[in-house]
């Protein structure tokens, strides 16, 4: 091993190499709880592709394991570290390389923050879609690696609808570019779709290019509260029944909102059972008509009180509320954070079955989520130090996932598999998606070095 260090630094420059164990352990686990990490032999901090070309040609004539890494801020385990692996970190391949306005695309390096990213584009008059909860501190290359959705998925998509090219280093070193930069493409097997959400098993994504949209208008925004989850779900079920475009859908129950209000100081009505966030970029009249045909569905669904935000500055805030929900229920004690997506004829089912699963087992769990698409996070809350609760909170965790399958869903909306998930996603696709999978594995890293062990096992 100590070879394989020494054919590093040959080869890099020496901040691009870390093998210090007091600096190498922040880099050995993302946020994900109760999941396994090593200690890695070395973790290099590339700057450039040819950086991580050189780590993955060492490792792959050394058989020695590559874990890529971007802002660490994945809730799957994706990220974490093995004993013995490289670590290859996109996080200072940071720099956006083209902004395109007539073609409505933007060249980036992973390691750009979501945020930076939407902020840079917005000052052309344009617009990036996917902005996962956490866009402050999650990077291009996570996002690609989960296919990770965000707050605006009920209008837009998810992160792999965007993704028109992408540079990958393959297991043997190999840059591999595949995509396009036009508005159209059909040429050859779609391997932009295949690598995105593959969470770094086949390639290590070092530039993305990706799709833009015209500015949307001002957002319109309101708050719907309701005296039980349940009602919520149904009120959802109507909104999406009418037709209605919004932009963003969201929910958050009591313990959500509370946690909200005491981990950033907000006054969010704390007595209801439930809130609902919508809000429509329409426009103008239109927007203001989206968001008062909703309040009127909520309030013909029970709605106990409808707030239409006056400003920009108060739907800010409303969303500043919800964008901080898991943070929020972090610091009440230790989360395991599902990630579940239902059909959306099935939501109020599904969130009165995760209530009747809190009491059952008498565990805290705050239900928030992405109402308008189905994708769901609710979140086990409970003492670590507590045996019992501990073990009444992984209970939970793995019976919130058989809900969501029983409801014809699915286990990961947005968060990925990585190794929270391994075993559940072979029950949901099944021995014959299963082997297809690890065919396709075996065909892009035949000496199973690219992320081992995480999204298939074997």
């Amino acid at each position: 091993m100590s070879e394989v260090v020494e054919q590093l630094r040959e080869v890099l420059p020496p901040e691009a190499l870390v093998t210090d164990p007091d600096r190498i352990e922040s880099y050995r686990y993302d946020r994900a709880m109760f999941c396994p990490a090593g200690m890695p032999l070395a973790v290099v901090l590339a700057r450039e592709t040819a950086h991580v070309q050189a780590a993955v040609r060492i490792a792959n004539e050394n058989d020695v394991p590559i874990v890529p890494q971007g802002a660490r801020s994945g809730l799957s385990g994706a990220a974490n570290a093995l004993d013995g692996c490289i670590v290859i970190s996109l996080e200072k391949m940071d720099r956006i390389l083209a902004i395109e306005p007539v073609d409505r695309y933007v060249v980036t390096q992973p390691g750009v923050y979501n945020a930076v990213l939407s902020r840079a584009v917005g000052e052309h008059g344009l617009f990036y879609p996917p902005d996962p909860s956490s866009w402050e501190f999650c990077s291009i290359g996570g996002n690609l690696s989960t296919n990770s959705g965000g707050l605006c998925c009920v209008k837009y998509g998810v992160t792999t609808d965007y993704v028109l090219g992408l540079e990958v280093v393959l297991a043997d070193g190999r840059v591999l570019r595949t995509g396009r930069k036009t508005v159209k493409g059909v040429a050859g097997y779609d391997l932009v779709k295949l690598i995105v959400g593959s969470e770094g098993t086949l390639g290590i994504i070092t530039e993305a290019t990706l799709m833009l949209r015209p500015a949307a208008a001002k957002p319109k925004t309101m708050a719907a509260l309701f005296g039980s989850g349940v009602e919520a779900g149904n009120a959802i079920l109507e909104i999406i029944r009418s037709g209605v475009s919004l932009s963003l859908l969201e929910i958050m129950d009591r313990t959500t909102i509370r946690a909200v209000n005491k981990y950033k100081r907000m006054d969010l009505p704390d007595e209801a059972a439930a809130m609902l966030i919508a809000q429509s970029d329409a426009g103008g009249e239109a927007g203001a008509a989206d968001v008062a045909a909703v309040a009127k569905l909520c309030r013909d669904h029970g709605a106990l009180e409808c707030i239409e935000a006056e400003d920009d500055a108060e739907g800010e805030l409303l969303l500043e509320g919800r964008r901080a929900a898991l943070t929020a229920l972090e610091e009440l004690g230790t989360t395991m954070i599902d990630d579940v997506a239902v059909p959306r004829s099935r939501l109020a089912e599904f969130i009165g079955r995760i209530e009747q699963l809190s009491a059952e087992l008498d565990i805290t769990i705050g239900v928030l989520g992405h109402a308008g698409d189905g994708n769901m996070h609710p979140t086990v809350v409970f003492d670590q130090t507590d045996p019992a609760q501990a073990e009444r909170a992984q209970v939970a965790f793995d019976r919130v996932m058989e809900i969501g399958l029983e409801l014809g869903g699915t286990i990961t909306g947005e968060h990925g598999v990585g190794v929270l998930k391994r075993t559940w996603l072979a029950e949901e696709i099944g021995p014959v998606a299963l082997d297809v999978h690890r065919a396709i594995k075996n065909a892009l890293d035949p000496k199973n070095l690219l992320n081992p062990g995480k999204v298939v096992a074997g």
